[in-house]
């Protein structure tokens, strides 16, 4: 059964409950792995459980006491959640220590240093640690090396090798895998009918196989712009030569089919560029293993791709530090065009 609701991750959830068991609980954690397996979900169902004054066996908040229903509100006084702006490149440094006029009397690092208002813990997360400025993460230091007694902190990213080294060596990093196609298939059934929407098994089931154990990216994959482009992607990489021409113009269609607002437009170029790391990763698996893939139309384009392990390697690179400029607020027009031009002769491209 799965804890608190949370899929995927029941290891994760018994290490904490043996650690809870025996008071070693830490003061911060670095939660890493893929977009959309439910590691944010895991740290808020983590800090409602921590801050329960009424818990049940097993690290399970009881979802009826004064705390639990604050916190269900959004509104709870012990627990801190920060995350980067949708229009921002990075989560802004006030957020931890104020603005100009209030240092250190406003922000995260000012508020953990509170007694708490329930109970006898406090818990801070930081969704999309990966987004910390230098100064911001420097900020946050000494309150992950000496937390107050009680406080945990939780930062929530992708991978290890985008949080500070100082950042690093001050958390226990705690992996999150992703999520078995199965778990992302039958979590994708919830959520439709959650919303009232209707959509076909078979849909369903593609989107799941094609997510890499991603639940958003499967939600994405659902959209029948995008979802139907996912092949044609694949069928165009798998091209020699590559027409890069032809795959900016196609993958800046299905991008601005997406409306005018930006957020929808930068998550479907996300989805893109993943299936374009999928590949590349796939290629790079298969000249070296011989081992295809198992989904069926990424097993298709990789033994139709003429490439060799170098080439899928520059393009992995140059896809990896588009995709970070996804997150970076890059202009996507430009960052598609010098991702094509990459591709296409990587020898001679860069990213902006």
């Amino acid at each position: 059964m799965a804890w608190q609701g949370i899929e995927g991750h029941d290891a994760i959830a018994a290490a904490f409950v043996t650690a809870e068991a025996q008071g070693r609980i830490a003061g911060s954690y670095l939660f890493i792995g893929p977009p959309g397996v439910g590691k944010g979900a895991f740290a808020l169902a983590l800090a409602r459980a921590l801050v329960c004054l009424d818990r049940r066996p097993g690290l399970v908040a009881c979802n009826a006491c004064a705390s639990c229903l604050q916190a269900a509100a959004g509104s709870h006084p012990d627990i801190d959640v920060v995350a980067k702006p949708e229009d921002r490149a990075s989560i802004p440094l006030e957020a931890f220590v104020g603005d100009a006029a209030h240092r250190m009397r406003e922000g995260l690092c000012w508020r953990m240093l509170l007694e708490p208002a329930l109970g006898g813990r406090k818990v801070a997360i930081v969704l999309d640690a990966d987004h910390l400025g230098e100064e911001a993460a420097n900020c946050l230091l000494k309150t992950l090396e000496e937390p107050p007694p009680g406080a945990v902190m939780i930062l929530v990213g992708t991978g290890l090798e985008r949080q500070l080294p100082t950042i690093r060596s001050r958390c226990r990093t705690i992996r999150f895998g992703p999520l078995s196609t199965g778990t992302v298939q039958r979590l994708v059934a919830v959520e439709l009918a959650r919303r009232d929407e209707e959509v076909a098994a078979a849909a369903i089931a593609t989107a799941a196989a094609a997510a890499g154990g991603s639940l958003d990216r499967a939600l994405l994959l659902l959209d029948a712009a995008l979802g139907g482009f996912r092949g044609r992607l694949l069928e165009l990489l798998s091209r020699r030569p590559l027409r890069g021409v032809e795959l900016a113009r196609e993958t800046t269609a299905v991008v601005e089919s997406a409306g005018k607002e930006a957020p929808p437009r930068r998550a479907r170029l996300a989805v893109i560029l993943d299936a374009a790391i999928d590949f590349y990763r796939a290629a790079i698996r298969h000249a070296a293993t011989g081992t295809p893939p198992t989904e069926p139309a990424l097993a298709r384009a990789v033994a139709t791709w003429a490439g060799d392990a170098d080439e899928a390697a520059t393009a992995l690179e140059g896809t990896l530090d588009a995709r970070d400029a996804v997150d970076r607020n890059a202009h996507l027009p430009t960052l598609v065009d010098a991702w094509t031009a990459l591709l296409e002769a990587p020898r001679l491209a860069h990213l902006p």
